[in-house]
């Protein structure tokens, strides 16, 4: 169970705070949006030459795109990262950025911004694995193997949203005409609507997608169990990222020690800490009704249910 937090603030100046707050979500949104932004400009000017659109679009994901060919993979090693950059069509990066806005926000509630990129890294690779050994496995695909290729962040999406949904089980949000919803039902529903749509005419994408679920479910099991599997993404990502990985004070104050500043990472802990206690409140709710309630846990629901989540 979770909490849901409604803002009395513009949503617009949330999206501006968001992207001006430099953390590694807003940067990979902002990556996506900027290579997809480039291609199409460089689309509208193919246009105006008589250069066939379908030219253009062909070379950019023969170089960017992940090949399920073995032999054209080998000499274009660097597509298996950035095939989760890439973008084509506007409702395709529209509703992958949305996903990847909505649940990597509840993710930076409890893990952090380099867990968040390790995921969303490891992720799409995983991904792309399963879809390149799939197209090499399976007698169906023999055909379209020399063509075929993947491209979107859909695989690493779905490798956030599978690890925050295992990770926070019992967290709710609210879907219309569905209500509120566990989010690890819908990660489990999006996970079974892949696999029977492996049929369909984009098997690569849904096969990809159970490769970001699989690494997503893998990531937290193990993360369970006190080994965080990607820390190895500081060894080939380091230097890039280190520039707004680096550990930041937070605006916030613990609620012990003096009132000191307190990191992200020690944030996020003592928010887990809070919500799992919430949903120890909200299940004695549910099974003995809120007079039962002692005096000191309904001042702290009420205390919690009035912050705000931002951060």
């Amino acid at each position: 169970m979770s909490y849901y937090y409604q803002s009395r603030s513009n949503p617009w100046d949330e999206l501006k705070r968001f992207f001006q707050s430099g953390n590694i979500l807003g940067r990979l949104i902002i990556i996506n949006t900027a290579l997809w932004l480039l291609i199409s400009i460089f689309r509208v000017f193919a246009f105006l030459f008589g250069v066939d659109d379908q030219v253009f679009s062909f070379y950019t994901a023969e170089y960017l795109a992940l090949p399920a060919d073995f032999s054209t993979l080998i000499i274009r090693p660097w597509t298996l990262i950035t095939y989760m950059f890439l973008h084509i069509s506007f409702f395709h990066i529209l509703f992958n950025m949305l996903w990847l806005y909505w649940f990597g926000r509840i993710f930076l509630q409890y893990l952090t911004s380099r867990q968040l990129l390790a995921v969303y890294i490891w992720g799409g690779i995983a991904g792309g694995i399963l879809y390149i050994l799939a197209y090499n496995t399976f007698p169906v695909f023999g055909e379209i193997l020399p063509q075929a290729k993947a491209l979107g962040a859909s695989a690493s999406v779905m490798a956030i949203v599978t690890a925050i949904s295992f990770y926070m089980p019992n967290y709710y949000i609210h879907l219309l005409f569905l209500g509120r919803v566990r989010i690890l039902y819908l990660a489990l529903a999006l996970f079974v609507i892949d696999f029977f749509m492996i049929r369909s005419s984009n098997a690569g994408g849904h096969i990809a997608h159970i490769g970001g679920f699989v690494y997503g479910f893998i990531y937290v099991y193990y993360l369970r169990k006190g080994r965080d599997i990607g820390e190895m993404i500081r060894i080939p990502w380091n230097s890039l990222t280190k520039p707004f990985l680096k550990e930041k004070k937070s605006r916030f104050r613990a609620a012990q020690g003096g009132g000191r500043p307190v990191t992200d990472e020690q944030y996020n802990k003592e928010k887990q800490k809070e919500q799992e206690k919430i949903d120890e409140i909200l299940e004695k709710i549910s099974k003995f009704g809120y007079d039962k309630l002692t005096k000191e846990e309904k001042e702290f629901l009420f205390r919690s249910s009035n912050k705000n989540p931002e951060r």
